[in-house]
């Protein structure tokens, strides 16, 4: 079997080009699936579903559902993604998120087509699923083995500023739309954003058919290294590995708990100014974009656990104040609080996972390792804004329930991360071999000679096992 090249003599510019169509596809597929969001917060309740206490925890609901089938968009696009190629899956997925938002649009009411309103709009959700579900763990793992062995979080970092970025296009996009007399919102306004996605995924098309097959996959390819069925082999060789990243996936009920509920609570419960709450989180999650990278070059230089530990230790607390500034309706410190806890907190972790989950598992499976972990424990995400919903038990001023229900989420995923292992100095042609034992194709007992040959080399070109000079 031939030696894969090491990291260092990749063209950097497949990995800027990698890492800038992350961002822009990331930004404009996750603006697609987060108007939808804001969609079900404000205005969904009145147009989809028959007038009732119940209508707002049905829309809430619609939000969830399409986290259902998030891990079989992921099973799906990780089985083609490994064995064919991430992109042409990565092209599918944007194909595919794009049409159902549009469709979206289009779609009569409750008072126009009665219970089949409620009924198609979860079938488009359930397809905004199915392509969310391989769209990050794609790109992410994409732009990992595009990336230097020494600045792997850095690159991929510029994925998870994408879709940051795509929820404050979306939140900016509702401050008018929301701002229209109501008459107008339910009429026709709220059709707006879903119908723009047109041009939007026509712009990430164009930008990602310029990507190209990382030169690591290529060489799996070539030799004939690419599993028949990647699903299995998973499963076989790195279940232990799924199951911890599952785990460690969990704190993203942050997102849809202050993007989703908060945003209701805040409108609903508070009396705050819808414009104001969709302000407080497009500037958290701006804050988000430009703090993202930043992460990702500390965890490249001190580590990924160091950093990813301490965003889930503040996510905890600052999850208390924030919903405590919500409840006093106290706008200054509405934003500061939001910042904190989106913009810093949970950007410290939320950055460094498309770099920290793949590099757990070798590159045969790692696409379908990445998205069916990561889409597993996004289902908790999707349903929290529900679940908050029923915490709160019709008392909307006991927002405790629902804050300690975020902490215990970042608390299991904090537990998990302690028992990972560390990554960021392990050179790229060898992620995932020391948790398995196993290398693309090559029985266990023989990879360690072959993996020391691998260090060797790429010691003998860039002075570091990472290629790094």
């Amino acid at each position: 079997m031939s030696l894969p090249k090491p990291a260092s003599t990749r063209p950097r510019n497949n990995a800027k080009v990698a890492a800038v169509s992350g961002f822009v596809g990331s930004a404009l597929e996750y603006y697609d699936f987060f108007i939808f969001a804001s969609a079900a917060a404000l205005i969904f309740g009145e147009l989809f579903f028959a007038p009732g206490p119940s209508s707002m925890l049905l829309s809430f609901a619609t939000v969830g559902v399409a986290y259902v089938t998030r891990p079989l968009g992921a099973v799906i696009c990780g089985h083609l993604g490994d064995k064919f190629g991430r992109k042409k899956v990565l092209l599918g997925t944007l194909m595919v998120m794009g049409t159902s938002t549009f469709l979206i649009g289009c779609l009569p009411t409750y008072s126009q087509i009665g219970m089949a309103a409620p009924l198609l709009i979860v079938l488009l959700r359930l397809l905004q699923g199915l392509s969310a579900g391989g769209e990050s763990p794609g790109s992410s793992s994409l732009t990992l083995e595009h990336a230097p062995g020494h600045k792997r979080a850095f690159y991929t970092s510029w994925t998870m500023s994408g879709i940051m970025f795509g929820i404050v296009l979306s939140t900016l996009v509702f401050i008018p739309v929301a701002s229209m007399p109501e008459e107008d919102l339910l009429a026709w306004g709220w059709r707006i954003p879903f119908l723009a996605s047109a041009v939007v995924t026509v712009i990430a098309l164009v930008l990602r058919r310029l990507l190209e097959e990382p030169q690591v996959f290529e060489e799996v390819k070539e030799s004939a290294e690419v599993v028949k069925v990647p699903l299995v082999s998973l499963f076989r060789h790195h279940w232990v590995t799924v199951v911890r990243i599952t785990a460690m996936s969990l704190f993203t009920i942050i997102n849809t708990i202050v993007n989703v509920f908060a945003l209701s609570y805040a409108t609903s419960v508070a009396g705050i100014e819808k414009g104001t709450v969709l302000t407080v989180i497009a500037v958290a999650n701006l804050a988000a974009v430009a703090l993202g990278p930043l992460a990702g070059m500390l965890s490249d230089r001190v580590g990924r656990k160091p950093i990813f530990l301490s965003g889930l230790v503040l996510q905890m607390v600052m999850i208390f104040v924030f919903f405590s500034a919500l409840s006093a309706a106290d706008i200054p410190l509405i934003f500061v609080t939001g910042v904190l806890l989106i913009g810093v907190a949970y950007t410290a972790s939320n950055a460094l996972y498309p770099a920290y989950f793949p590099e757990q598992f070798p590159v045969k499976v790692r696409y379908s390792g990445m998205a069916i972990s990561l889409m597993l424990g996004l289902l908790l995400a999707g349903f929290a804004p529900a679940i908050s919903e029923a915490l709160i038990g019709g008392d909307h001023s006991n927002w405790i329930p629902v804050a300690a229900f975020a902490a215990g989420a970042c608390l299991v995923s904090a537990v998990a991360t302690i028992a990972s292992p560390e990554t960021y100095r392990t050179p790229t042609e060898l992620l995932g071999v020391k948790c398995s034992g196993e290398r693309a194709g090559t029985p266990a007992s023989t990879a360690g000679a072959e993996d020391t040959a691998i260090r060797d080399t790429a010691i003998e070109v860039g002075g570091r096992p990472d290629g790094a000079k």
